[in-house]
């Protein structure tokens, strides 16, 4: 089989999803998986996705548990864990999300932001509000045209209101901004 041609269908497949009804649609993304071997990490996951987005938590926190143990990597690996960490928070083990979560903010790529958005709900769910309002105005910052330094500050303030002391003090609302 062509792994190149069975992406390509996966995705015609997620394409296609708001004009399926939930049974078409999960019948054919079981097609699709069963064209792999039963324990693939790629169709473990789409399959784990397939019931996340149809409304069936439980069903894929077990295959996205599934997955991991098998042969996933790079951004499909990544999707896995912030999926199922927003299922297990779904399911109300938001503890289990900040678990999973927290180590990925050591990766770099472009799903930072999305693993920052399911911890800070994680957070918000564990009584730790302030940390996820945190993470979020972090990740926030560098896409705002004017204020970046000053949320990244307001960011770091929400954990650390006491950092040390600079000449300056905090910027709040930083002039030197405006030229940026």
């Amino acid at each position: 089989m062509d792994k190149k041609d069975w992406e390509r269908r996966v995705a015609d497949a997620w394409a296609s999803f708001d004009t399926r009804t939930e049974t078409d649609f999960l019948t054919l993304i079981g097609t699709l998986a069963a064209e792999l071997p039963a324990d693939d990490g790629d169709a473990l996951f789409e399959r784990a996705a397939a019931y996340d987005s149809t409304g069936h938590p439980a069903e894929a926190v077990t295959l996205y548990r599934q997955a991991l143990t098998h042969d996933l990597s790079g951004e499909r690996r990544r999707r896995t864990v912030i999926q199922l960490a927003s299922s297990l928070r779904n399911l109300g083990h938001p503890e289990e999300g900040v678990a999973l979560l927290t180590p990925e903010l050591a990766v770099t790529d472009h799903l930072d932001d999305a693993v920052r958005a399911c911890l800070a709900l994680c957070l918000a769910d564990t009584g730790r509000e302030r940390e996820g309002l945190s993470l979020v105005l972090a990740a926030l910052a560098p896409h705002l045209p004017r204020y970046q330094r000053s949320m990244a500050n307001y960011a770091r303030l929400l954990i650390d209101p006491d950092p040390p002391a600079t000449p300056d003090g905090p910027p709040v609302h930083d002039q030197r901004e405006r030229d940026q």
